[in-house]
């Protein structure tokens, strides 16, 4: 070998590790010095001519990526004439890779089938890695993830035994995609945190590809805000300089998250983005898959469903022959809803009867399951629409009892919205109560029925909880002293996020109970009226229980009602913080007694006949969650509780078999003036009690007495954060207690009262399931939670959470105690949730 000729190797050699860390500029420069070094083209010795082939193959990749895919196969077929006989496997192998990128994902099969058997050269145990990692990322783009993960599993293998940590992070990038598609959510973002550090340490410049993929999980998790936030980092680190293919599929990856938001503008900015940026490339297959992702914005936006239903299914044929089967058959799908919104019931039949093999991938299977439903109840057939959506909502179930996180088991409902709204509207046109209490119950808050969510309770997220709290408490401290702590607000925003995303790789048991039918929950009514609150094109809808039966009532305008709550909540908070002048608080008032006024109209009025005097079990939905029932006229004074679902207030009436300490425990955080006194009043009543105040009432000791008690108490100042909802808090001796720590308690006291500020406040997702530091209560196992929908005023709480535990001591339920002590008392917003 000559010393230009080791020199050219070497200079191979470096572009190779440039051109796998994402440096395709780079990586071509160097290819380019090495030809010049064997005198390619005009290279006469045959270890010359060997070297520049093997160069050549290198350099088609790196003009593929700057995306001149042209160029590229031109250098494989100048490669073609050198080439020796042992890389001809080699050169299948690129032939392959070029394929893949370009959207050519049948050739790009075929080349790689035939060239593994032929890639035998023992010494170059990348160059196999490599192509197992191709041949699974076709697989796994055509709906086969199983295939896919055998190939990764063998990847990973040969890259760890070769000392390929890059590699090795590619294979568990790809594992956690395969893993997206088959829909374990967790074990995928697990995965993506495994390959994480290989990437920072040897390409750094591949972390927004990562950052790809896990946005791509989170939206399958109906987490599309805290996708779109991954992607549009991923998408400023790319920058004008990033390489073309990678910028084109954030591109196209934010147009799905941008539908999943419900933004179609968005959405179709973006698509047509990624769409010229696969074309500039050559790559037709993500070019169509980017003309779906438009067609769904335009479907969703109810916009051109003629030109949708007819350029879907040109397209559903591009895909199939472009060997993206799974996109295929999602582009079918489409084309068959727009045709059943259209009236075209016949065409919409045709297209779903076409025989495809379906993709086994858990988002096409909920989508097939929404389509047939659909065109079912379009063309009258009632018993099979709601087969194909119960048929859907079990998958889904099936993925949620996977999550052990309450944000992604919460999450997932956003991925039955269109079952959920197809089973509920055919039930109503079936016009049974019975059926349609049964579909409002499969189809809302169900992840309050799976067993308590418990954060993983590794170093790394205790290490970060115990920042967190010592962080919060000196954001508090300048809050409090009238400035802000711009550093030590931004990391703990850093430090959320971390365990949020630790906490979304939590696996779930699996156990879930109910829901239950209308009969259970009429036995157990007794005397008592449930109403449970439903949407219906626009309106409310109240499903009425009482003495063993149930009718449906219409009610007001949801719009309007959400508007007068959000009016309402206002009006309460505005008189309850620091003084105004005495017209202003008139003109409060006045407003508030308006607002009353209008929500007992629109929702309370309608029900009256039905409702007598008797107690009343809510169901909300929407913006009635946040609803002070209490201080509507018709409901002052009389026992109302609020629960999730009638099947969440029915498990709660149940006994549990749990042992329970019976001393109550009341706990007073700090600087709030009048927390010490109203434990002690209480005190004073329940004079068992675990007492905790001062330096006594800290995180770690208040946790620790929660357990298992019967009766937790908190006066203490409390935080609700809609943008962060897990981490709304209480204030305490050393720190915050977040909602994220009561998922911690072994077993969740009983019966809990939080009676200052606007804990029982909540955010409530798609499927009305709820989030907030209430709700994480019930959501650990307790039966009843008192809080409160807005701020509570300090002056009036004392003595009415004195006069409740006197009630409830004497034997008073706590929906009637809460009822009987707070009657004379204007404004009090506490409502009782749970079970009662």
């Amino acid at each position: 070998m000559t010393g230009a000729s080791a020199r050219a190797r070497a200079l191979h050699d470096r572009g190779r590790a440039a051109l796998g860390a994402g440096r395709s500029a780079e990586s071509l420069r160097l290819f380019r010095t090495a030809l010049g070094l064997l005198s390619w083209p005009g290279a006469t010795d045959p270890d010359d001519r060997t070297a520049a082939a093997r160069v050549l193959i290198s350099a088609a990749a790196a003009e593929v990526h700057l995306g001149r895919s042209p160029a590229g196969f031109a250098l494989l077929d100048e490669a073609e004439t050198a080439v020796a006989p042992e890389d001809r496997g080699t050169l299948l192998l690129q032939r392959g890779l070029l394929c893949i990128l370009t959207g050519r994902m049948d050739e790009a099969l075929r080349h790689l089938n035939e060239g593994i058997p032929l890639h035998t050269d023992p010494a170059d145990r990348y160059g196999l890695a490599s192509a197992l990692l191709n041949r699974a990322m076709v697989h796994s783009l055509a709906g086969r993830p199983r295939i896919a993960a055998a190939d990764l599993e063998r990847c990973e293998e040969i890259a760890h035994a070769a000392d390929l940590p890059l590699m090795v992070a590619k294979a568990r990038l790809n594992r956690g995609y395969c893993e997206m598609l088959m829909g374990d959510i967790p074990a995928a973002l697990h995965s993506f945190d495994l390959a994480k550090p290989g990437f920072a340490r040897h390409a750094e410049g591949l972390l927004p590809v990562l950052a790809i993929d896990r946005a791509r999980a989170l939206m399958q998790a109906g987490l599309a805000d805290e996708a779109a936030a991954e992607l549009d980092e991923a998408i400023r680190l790319l920058g004008r300089a990033g390489p073309t293919y990678e910028r084109a599929e954030a591109a196209l990856t934010r147009a799905s998250a941008a539908v999943s938001q419900g933004d179609a503008r968005t959405a179709r900015l973006w698509a047509r983005r990624a769409e010229r940026r696969f074309l500039r490339r050559g790559d037709r297959s993500w070019a169509a898959v980017a003309v779906l992702t438009r067609l769904r914005a335009d479907f969703q936006a109810g916009r051109r469903l003629a030109a949708i239903a007819a350029e879907a299914e040109d397209l559903a044929s591009t895909l199939h022959g472009l060997g993206l089967p799974n996109d295929g058959e999602a582009a079918t799908l489409l084309a068959a809803r727009a045709l059943v919104r259209l009236g075209r019931h016949g065409e919409a039949g045709l297209l779903l009867r076409r025989r495809r093999s379906p993709s086994p991938v858990q988002e096409t299977v909920l989508l097939r399951r929404v389509a047939w439903a659909e065109w079912h109840a379009a063309t009258g057939d009632t018993a099979k629409a709601l087969r194909q959506a119960r048929s859907g909502l079990r998958v889904l179930h099936g993925r949620r009892s996977r999550f052990g996180s309450i944000d992604l088991r919460t999450g997932t409902a956003a991925m039955g919205v269109d079952l959920a709204a197809v089973g509920l509207a055919t039930a109503l046109r079936h016009g049974r109560p019975p059926a349609v209490f049964a579909w409002a119950e499969r189809s809302r808050a169900q992840a309050f029925l799976m067993s308590p969510a418990h954060p993983p309770a590794d170093t790394e997220t205790s290490d970060a909880v115990a920042e967190l709290r010592q962080l919060a408490t000196v954001v508090r401290a300048a809050e409090l002293a009238g400035r802000r702590d711009a550093e030590a607000a931004r990391r703990c925003a850093e430090l959320e996020h971390t365990i949020r995303a630790r906490g979304w790789q939590a696996q779930g048991d699996g156990e879930q109970t109910g829901p239950h039918s209308l009969h259970e929950v009429a036995a157990e009514l007794g005397d008592a009226v449930l109403v449970s609150f439903l949407p219906s094109d626009g309106r409310l809808l109240g499903l009425v229980v009482v003495d063993g039966t149930s009718r449906m009532v219409a009610c007001g305008d949801l719009a309007a009602i959400a508007e007068t709550v959000a009016r309402l909540r206002s009006d309460l908070d505005a008189l309850c913080g620091r003084r105004h002048p005495a017209a202003l608080v008139e003109v409060v008032k006045l407003s508030l007694r308006h607002q009353l006024d209008t929500l007992r109209d629109q929702v309370i009025a309608p029900l009256e006949a039905l409702l007598g005097d008797r107690d009343l079990v809510i169901v909300p939905t929407g913006p009635l969650s946040g609803v002070p029932w209490g201080l509507l006229d018709g409901l002052r004074g009389r026992p109302v509780t609020v629960a999730p679902s009638a099947s969440v207030w029915l498990r709660g009436r149940r006994p549990t078999g749990k042992p329970t300490t019976p001393e109550p425990l009341l706990v007073a955080g700090p600087d709030l003036d009048h927390a010490p006194g109203e434990v002690g009043k209480i005190a004073e009543v329940l004079p068992d009690s675990t007492v905790l105040t001062g330096a006594s009432a800290s995180v770690g000791g208040t946790l620790a007495a929660m357990a298992e008690r019967r009766m937790v108490h908190f006066a203490a100042h409390g935080h609700h954060e809609p943008g962060n909802i897990l981490f709304s808090r209480l204030d305490l001796a050393d720190g915050p207690l977040m909602a994220y720590d009561i998922g911690t308690l072994p077993t969740a006291p009983e019966h809990v009262v939080l009676s200052s500020c606007d804990t029982g406040q909540s955010v409530v997702r798609a499927g009305d399931e709820m989030l907030g530091f209430a709700a994480a209560f019930l959501y650990g196992g307790t039966r009843t939670v008192v809080a409160g929908v807005a701020r509570v005023p300090d002056d009036a709480v004392v003595d009415v959470m004195t006069t409740y535990h006197h009630l409830l001591h004497h034997g008073a339920p706590p929906a009637r105690a809460l009822a009987e002590a707070s009657e004379t008392t204007p404004l009090i917003p506490l409502v009782c949730f749970g079970s009662g």
